[in-house]
């Protein structure tokens, strides 16, 4: 009989989970001071009644706030743009309401705040490397799409686009958020687009997280939890019809914040590694880019355990994922293989072609997947075999 293995989990905000819960940001926010910095997407949040809820609340509490929108991933200028403007604003408080991108950026400007320093100069083979040093100033968030998973994170992803593009992380536990509050009933009006592609970005990360060479007894249970949440709620919430869309919206705004929780403590995969090159390389956001080539990636890694490991237990734990997702006996890798596949048709997911990917990219993008994911992914992918990836989803 073996041990468990030595294992560490990284610290957590304090998450607070149910319908409702915005209501109570305004007095959490006030707890931390009276002056907020509130940083929100480009304007779908602003104006939906929630809106008015929040505003109104810091008011009630006596808070002064000033706002940032934030449209598309956040940029190095942006970033220190905000921080320029906002530094001498006695901010007390950040609130980030958003999806993924309006959340790091808000994470980024809290942690920068007080020191002023340049992003670029702390983001990972990038910048100066900087140490970052903090401190940040408090932080909420608050999703309002489900699939980033970044109120649980200590990344902020920043972003350059173009032929020199990049998108690297501004990485430090300082810039944990104090409290994520995950609020379901935000993911109404979430367009079906939007929450098709953010919900495969969710279910990736709890999948890499399964099988992810950092896993542990927790971080499994919390990835096997949201896994079984994702397939009993996703397509209920994608759908979008009464009570049932309303339970599968739970579901969902639960995996992905577990897929937050986890990905912290374990890392991700190849998926994560071909996401950054795809999304500075192309106009491709996160979400679209993961689903894209998702099928794809497992199927190589599967055949690529099968072949140099095949005594690692993320062929155990595929074969559990191909069980849960087909609902069918047979062939486990097989089946979770196609039925990923079916759910990029059903999704009606893009190609990479779509974006402009072509052959000519490949060397390219495969060049800039070697990040911090691919190093936790369950075996070490040949240069050919990411190829490979990349060219079926052409």
């Amino acid at each position: 009989m073996e041990g468990i293995a030595e294992f560490s989990i990284a610290r957590l905000p304090k998450i607070v989970f149910g319908e409702g819960a915005l209501k109570s940001v305004p007095g959490r926010a006030r707890s931390f001071g009276a002056r907020a910095l509130v940083v929100t997407g480009a304007s779908s949040f602003r104006a939906s009644p929630h809106w008015r809820q929040l505003t109104g609340g810091l008011n009630s509490e006596g808070m002064s706030f000033e706002c940032l929108a934030v449209g598309g991933e956040p940029s190095p200028e942006l970033i220190d743009k905000a921080v320029a403007e906002f530094k001498s604003a006695d901010i007390q408080v950040v609130v980030g309401v958003g999806g993924g991108s309006a959340l790091d950026a808000a994470k980024a400007v809290a942690g920068l705040l007080k020191t002023g320093n340049p992003v670029i100069d702390h983001l990972e083979g990038v910048g100066r490397n900087v140490p970052y040093e903090g401190p940040a100033v408090p932080f909420i968030a608050v999703p309002t799409t489900a699939g980033t998973g970044s109120e649980a994170t200590k990344n902020a992803v920043i972003s350059r686009h173009g032929p020199d593009g990049f998108k690297k992380s501004f990485r430090d536990e300082a810039l944990i958020a104090r409290i994520a509050v995950v609020d379901p009933r935000l993911l109404e009006s979430c367009p079906r687009g939007v929450l098709a592609a953010n919900g495969m970005d969710a279910f990736t990360q709890l999948l890499e997280s399964l099988v992810s060479i950092k896993s542990n007894p927790i971080s499994e249970a919390l990835a096997w939890s949201g896994l079984e949440a994702f397939c009993g709620g996703f397509f209920a919430a994608w759908e979008g019809r009464g009570e049932k869309a309303r339970a599968g919206r739970s579901r969902l705004a639960y995996a992905s914040l577990m897929s937050g929780v986890v990905l912290a403590q374990t890392g991700l995969g190849a998926v994560h590694g071909l996401a950054p090159p795809l999304g500075s390389l192309f106009p491709i956001a996160h979400g679209a880019a993961c689903a894209a080539v998702l099928a794809e990636a497992t199927e190589v890694n599967i055949r690529a355990l099968k072949k140099r490991l095949p005594d690692s237990p993320a062929l155990d734990n595929y074969a559990r994922v191909g069980r849960l997702v087909s609902g069918v006996r047979g062939d486990a890798h097989r089946n979770l293989v196609d039925t990923l596949r079916a759910w990029t048709e059903k999704l009606a997911l893009p190609r990479l072609g779509e974006f402009g990917v072509g052959e000519a990219d490949v060397a390219r993008i495969v060049a800039g997947c070697r990040g911090s994911s691919m190093k936790t992914n369950p075996v070490e992918l040949t240069d050919s075999e990411v190829a490979e990836i990349v060219r079926r989803r052409l």
